[in-house]
């Protein structure tokens, strides 16, 4: 075989360790916390590089990967069965909601180059947005402040601010009234 043709791993002998851990203790220790238990769930991901606030909600049932790659703001809640792929970086603004089985993916591959390298585009949700249930939010992409992604919308490209939107992909539908 030759070596170009060898598989390299996109990650660290150091992330490869840390998600190996991290997976231990989601599985654990996260997953069968007390369901009122969001503080020391906020408190594993926190030890693990994640920036998240104390007064967030992250439900026992939601699976993030690579919590160093995750900042969320004050009152967040990430539902139950929600996806948290943070190959890249996710940053969440305030009072955010991420609804049950919502997938936020901040990775994808380079399919142009047959080699299929590893993208880490990172993820961008501004203040006061809901990410309806089971909802998808792919990589590269900002959802501007206000935002409403309804159920199983999908947002591949950036949504602008105070929108509702819905489809796949997502489509504006209106503008939201009640904001200024």
């Amino acid at each position: 075989m030759a070596a170009k043709d060898r598989h390299i791993s996109p990650y660290s002998l150091r992330e490869k360790v840390a998600r190996l851990l991290w997976a231990i203790v989601q599985s654990t220790l996260f997953k069968y916390s007390f369901h009122t238990w969001n503080r020391y769930r906020i408190l594993l991901v926190n030890l693990f590089g994640g920036s998240v606030k104390y007064s967030c909600v992250i439900r026992r049932t939601a699976k993030i990967e690579c919590p160093w790659n995750l900042i969320a703001g004050d009152n967040v809640c990430i539902g139950d069965y929600a996806i948290v792929y943070c190959l890249g970086k996710i940053m969440i603004g305030d009072r955010v909601s991420i609804s049950q089985y919502a997938h936020l993916c901040a990775g994808t591959h380079d399919y142009a180059d047959e080699s299929m390298p590893l993208k880490r585009l990172p993820i961008t949700i501004c203040e006061d947005v809901w990410i309806a249930a089971d909802s998808f939010v792919g990589p590269g992409v900002t959802i501007g402040e206000g935002v409403v992604l309804g159920a199983r919308g999908v947002a591949v490209k950036n949504l602008d601010s105070n929108g509702i939107y819905a489809g796949n992909p997502a489509q504006l539908v209106k503008k939201r009234s009640d904001r200024n």
